[in-house]
């Protein structure tokens, strides 16, 4: 019996890395999603944004009424363009399969980076995670233009040991689609050697893009993201939200209340306090933010190794981008697979347990599918139960930044054996952000 059942876990452990069977469920899992997300008003429209914003931006470009970015202020990074015209090759009343092809194709290409050439179990296990992050976020994971830089930003902490010029590069151009990947960069300047020339790559992609843009004729507009961002107030998904959520709930007289806003296609928060925590609360992020990579430097100054150090670190700054916003979109949760599925596989190159964080992570997601799409009307209605699953979706988010941080204080503590395998993990490289 006991031959028999090594043997049977030994049969468990070959098919689980085999490429075939992910790449199958790759396959599936994007199938089932993509369907959900086409499933329009039955599935609480997932992909609103894509159909009916994405498709006016590019059809009024391409029609004559103006670039958003170049002729008029827009709420995106320049680049977010690009992918939003892609989908549009094989016509706009395809636009819905042509964003969901785009973002499988993306995905497919960190999907294969995250599994190596070998069969290592490491990345298996990571990229079988990443299948169940998906699933469990829904289609929200595929209907957004974070859809585009989740895959983006993987591709580039990725390519970060073996090729760091490339990998600024792709996180620089992922930043300017949507700005959170710009943490990521921050979190590899501090924590991987060679900051000067960080810093070269990522200011000449931004002066390369920006260049461009003003020979276009966009003038200011090619920052206009930075403003039209700042004049949000609180947005009901926020985690900050949760206080004024349960207070609207209760509707007693004076208290909060929700409102749409048809500026920002979202809705927002009205009520006591709401005013003051909306102006706090980006200063209030820039403080986290510092503090997170002063912990970071901390901890490289006591002889903490790269490998310690970045993985948790580009956890707490996403955490912490997550958390401290006013503006808390159900998408916002897709970024955490970047520095989770990266911290899965750094593992073998000297890095922490990413245990705590991959199923916290797992369960972020399914709360969050909890409240949306498919309930969404009753989460805006502020049904008890929904303000419940959300509450705990954002109490777990505070659960992963306080995890990033303490494993960031205790990273000193961790070494890499000198038999661990660097090659299998990251690369060729022997520490991260080598130079080439």
């Amino acid at each position: 019996m006991t031959s028999t059942a090594e043997a049977s876990a030994s049969t468990l452990r070959r098919l689980v890395a085999h490429p075939l069977p992910l790449w199958i469920a790759f396959v599936v899992v994007h199938l089932v999603v993509g369907a959900i997300a086409l499933g329009g008003e039955k599935t609480g429209y997932p992909l609103g944004d894509v159909e009916w914003v994405y498709t006016l931006w590019t059809r009024e470009g391409l029609g004559g009424a103006g670039w958003v970015g170049i002729d008029k202020p827009f709420v995106y990074p320049l680049l977010a363009l690009v992918p939003m015209l892609i989908a549009r090759i094989a016509g706009e009343h395809n636009y819905a399969a042509g964003w969901l092809s785009l973002i499988m194709l993306l995905n497919a290409g960190a999907f294969a980076m995250l599994l190596g050439t070998a069969r290592d179990r490491v990345r298996a296990v990571a990229g079988w995670w990443w299948l169940a992050f998906l699933l469990a976020l829904g289609p929200i994971a595929l209907g957004r233009i974070d859809s585009v830089t989740v895959p983006l930003s993987l591709a580039g902490l990725l390519l970060l040991a073996a090729h760091p010029r490339v990998a600024i590069v792709v996180l620089t151009l992922a930043a300017w689609m949507k700005v959170w990947p710009a943490a990521l960069v921050g979190a590899i300047l501090v924590a991987a050697p060679h900051r000067l020339r960080t810093i070269g790559y990522a200011v000449g992609t931004s002066v390369v893009i920006i260049l461009i843009a003003l020979i276009l004729g966009s003038g200011a507009n090619v920052l206009s993201f930075v403003t039209e961002q700042g004049d949000r107030g609180l947005q009901v998904e926020a985690p900050v939200s949760s206080f004024w959520m349960w207070d609207a709930a209760a509707h007693r007289p004076g208290g909060s209340s929700l409102y749409y806003d048809n500026d920002l296609l979202t809705y927002q928060l009205r009520g006591p306090g709401v005013e003051v925590a909306s102006a706090v609360m980006t200063p209030l992020l820039v403080v986290v933010v510092l503090v997170v990579l002063a912990v970071a430097v901390l901890a490289l100054r006591r002889g903490a190794t790269t490998a310690a150090v970045l993985p948790p670190l580009a956890l707490a700054v996403v955490m912490a981008l997550i958390c401290f916003q006013k503006v808390g979109s159900p998408q916002f949760v897709s970024w955490i697979a970047v520095p989770v599925a990266f911290g899965l596989v750094a593992r073998a190159a000297g890095g922490p347990s990413f245990r705590v964080p991959a199923v916290a992570a797992l369960a972020i997601a399914g709360l969050t599918q909890g409240f949306y799409p498919y309930l969404y009307g009753w989460f805006l209605s502020l049904d008890p139960a929904l303000l419940l699953v959300f509450t705990l979706r954002n109490a777990l988010d505070v659960v992963l930044l306080v995890w990033a941080v303490v494993t960031l204080l205790r990273a000193h503590r961790a070494t890499a054996s000198p038999g661990e395998s660097r090659v299998s993990a990251l690369g060729e490289a022997p520490t991260f952000g080598s130079a080439r």
